[in-house]
Formats: C-alpha cells, structure tokens, sequence
C-alpha cells in the first residue's frame, strides 16, 4: 500500500529532476563556451600571437567568463600592448 508520504516524495524528487535537468540544460552552453576560449587562449599562445601572452589568472578568468569574445579581448589587448603581455627580459649591454 502506497501511503500520501511515498507519493509526495516521489513527487518532490521527480520536480527536483527536472529543475535539474532545465539548469543543467540552460548551464551547459555557457561551459562550452567557457572551455573553447580558454582552448583558445592556450593554442594563441603557443602560436605566439600578439608577441606572448602572459597567461595569468585574471586572462584565463577573463575566456572562462567570456568565453571566445574574452580570449579575443585578451588577443587584442596582448596585441596592443596594454594588458596580457608577457614580460621579456631586458637585453644588458656591456
């Protein structure tokens, strides 16, 4: 016999299914864009564009939150020599 409790569980555990599966489904996008740019990031870098970039915490939160527009900002900042720009070493004349 199916007591008024077990159905109510039943029915409060498959809302909270669902609610997970919409998040995960509307999330999901968003990790995906995340990972390409920091992909991105990693393959600009090993390519040497923009002369180097220095690949610090705050450039890999940058692609991870904009994902392929944040690993192009950071591109082109490296580009220009604002920000994102790996340090060389001065050259010592002697």
């Amino acid at each position: 016999m199916v007591t008024p409790v077990e159905i109510g569980l039943l029915v409060l555990v498959l809302a909270l299914l669902f609610g997970a599966y919409r998040i995960i489904k509307a999330v999901k996008p968003l990790i995906v864009n995340a990972i390409v740019g920091v992909i991105i990031l990693f393959i600009a870098n090993f390519l040497g564009l923009a002369g180097g970039i220095d690949i610090s915490l705050i450039a890999i939160l940058v692609c991870a939150v904009g994902g392929i527009p944040g690993a192009i900002l950071v591109i082109i900042l490296a580009y220009l020599d604002i920000a994102f720009v790996g340090m060389m070493a001065p050259l010592v004349l002697l």
